[in-house]
């Protein structure tokens, strides 16, 4: 009877494995994977050994920004109850973002797995993830640097990315600069164009999002601090990795590609859309480009002001003849706007295509005002062009379950069901999309409950919700608990499960592990 059990137990463990990569290739086959993902089967260290170990590159996995790691085969529904905490250390300052890993670094003859993640104090951190000691740091302080040239020093909500070749990661600096750095020892890399400039004004202009790495480009956008005071606009900087030239696409004025300097020259008399997500700029495999969302800001309709929009670009950051290659902004901006309601509290999340619609290639975009909307990622607003509002695919109100401020992530189930999770402080909404016998595309919730927490994570055939004091997995299709684990308090930390393990952080300053034991 016992020998019987066991088998059963390895049995469903191994089916949950296919199951894992049989969507992991359907999602391959929709070109929606993450860089990081790409390399699961190839990974090379910087010093060339092959691994089977993935490296996650960025925030939710930077490029298309994922948020689901279908490479993971180890914790799976019938193994995360076997998750415990293999270690916690405080770090010297808070961590407001997600880690990012390089697997097999060999340093001195020895091979570490690296996490990497950036401090609000502009410190740069390289973590063993096998014991959480930190083997480097690097710091970028903020120096003199006062949020609105007050008294309160300039942070960072940022998180680091990793160049494909394991050799390097970028930073965010609050001295306004991107760095790069020697992934084996921390040493900043001080040519070719490095640090990259991303602000002249970071006293008012902050690296709030996490930066995104794909398709050899760098992608750094930047917002406002709380409070919407001080001279800033919302823009992206996108470095070309190969030879270190960059292109700065601003969301307000967008016809001067310049970095603005405040009351100088070159300047912009109209402040604000922020580009401040947690995701910041989203690669589109489909369209070769990227797709982002801007908060608070004026909207003209005819000129070059882009508040409460989505905006895509060419990968290499550049418009056309000063406009966005196209854009979405909602019919009700001004309503968002006077109610400080940001569109871009959260960023496009790309859904795979859906067939049968007459929009195969759409993406969820949900702000700070609770409503879900389904735009089409080909035609924005419906009308083939920049500068037009309305034109979305569907919208759904959800404004009951409260305000977004972090990142959705998309899912597909074995059955090609397309889900969407969204966390906020009131919960964990679950929403199908479905396209009825005429081509129309529509959301539909399926469950709402109350596991609030930060951006959504999928991995193993179970997502992963942080919650302030706690971590949970939980079954996708149902929200059903399967594990849980104290954490510290919650801002906008979230979790990352790669090569068997779960990191996180909190807004206590601490970081964690856990491992199958």
């Amino acid at each position: 009877m016992a020998w019987n059990l066991r088998w059963r137990i390895r049995l469903i463990g191994i089916v949950d494995r296919i199951a894992i990569m049989m969507v992991g290739a359907l999602a391959i086959g929709f070109a929606l994977l993450s860089p990081a993902l790409a390399l699961a089967q190839h990974t090379h260290s910087a010093h060339g050994a092959t691994t089977s170990k993935i490296a996650w590159l960025a925030f939710d996995g930077g490029g298309a920004r994922s948020g689901a790691n279908y490479a993971e085969g180890a914790i799976t529904p019938s193994t995360v109850s076997h998750l415990t905490q293999f270690w916690h250390v405080t770090l010297p300052a808070v961590v407001d973002g997600s880690p990012v890993e390089q697997p097999n670094v060999v340093i001195n003859g020895v091979s570490h797995d690296m996490l990497f993640v950036t401090t609000t104090t502009g410190s740069l951190l390289a973590i063993d993830a096998q014991s959480g000691n930190i083997l480097w740091r690097a710091d970028h302080p903020a120096g003199s640097c006062m949020i609105n040239n007050g008294s309160t020093p300039c942070y960072t909500t940022s998180s680091p990315a990793i160049d494909p070749n394991g050799q390097y990661v970028y930073t965010y600096g609050l001295d306004g600069y991107a760095h790069k750095h020697v992934i084996t020892t921390g040493a900043e890399i001080t040519t070719g164009g490095w640090p990259e400039l991303i602000t002249l004004k970071p006293y008012d202009e902050k690296g709030s999002s996490s930066l995104n790495i794909g398709d050899g480009y760098l992608y750094v956008t930047t917002a406002g601090y709380p409070g919407d005071h001080g001279n800033y606009q919302g823009h992206v900087v996108t470095i070309n990795l190969a030879t270190g030239a960059q292109t700065v696409f601003n969301a307000i004025c967008t016809n001067q590609p310049v970095h603005f300097v405040e009351h100088g020259s070159p300047d912009c008399d109209t402040t604000r859309a922020a580009i401040w997500a947690r995701a910041g700029a989203v690669i589109d495999p489909v369209l070769n480009g990227i797709l982002m969302a801007t908060g608070n800001g004026d909207f003209d309709g005819v000129g070059h002001d882009y508040g409460d929009s989505v905006i895509r670009l060419n990968l290499n950051g550049t418009g056309a003849n000063g406009y966005p290659l196209d854009s979405y902004t909602p019919s009700d901006f001004q309503q968002l706007e006077d109610g400080d309601l940001d569109l871009g509290s959260s960023a496009p999340a790309l859904l795979v295509q859906q067939q049968g619609s007459r929009t195969p290639f759409m993406a969820f975009q949900i702000g700070k005002d609770g409503v879900a909307r389904l735009i089409n990622r080909q035609n924005l607003s419906g009308r083939g062009g920049p500068a037009h509002y309305g034109g979305e695919v569907y919208h759904l109100d959800l404004s009951q379950y409260g305000e977004v401020l972090t990142q959705p992530v998309a899912w597909l189930n074995r059955d090609h069901t397309q889900w969407i999770f969204v966390a906020n402080d009131s919960g964990l909404t679950a929403l199908t999309v479905s396209t009825n016998k005429y081509g129309y595309s529509s959301l539909n919730v399926v469950y709402h409950n109350s596991d609030s927490g930060s951006s959504p994570f999928f991995a193993g055939g179970l997502l992963y919700v942080q919650g302030n004091g706690i971590l949970r997995a939980l079954i996708p299709t149902t929200g059903q608990q399967m594990w849980s684990a104290p954490v510290g308090s919650l801002h906008w930390q979230s979790p990352i499960v790669v090569n068997g393990m779960v990191f996180t952080t909190d807004n206590d300053g601490g970081m964690y592990a856990f491992h199958l034991g």
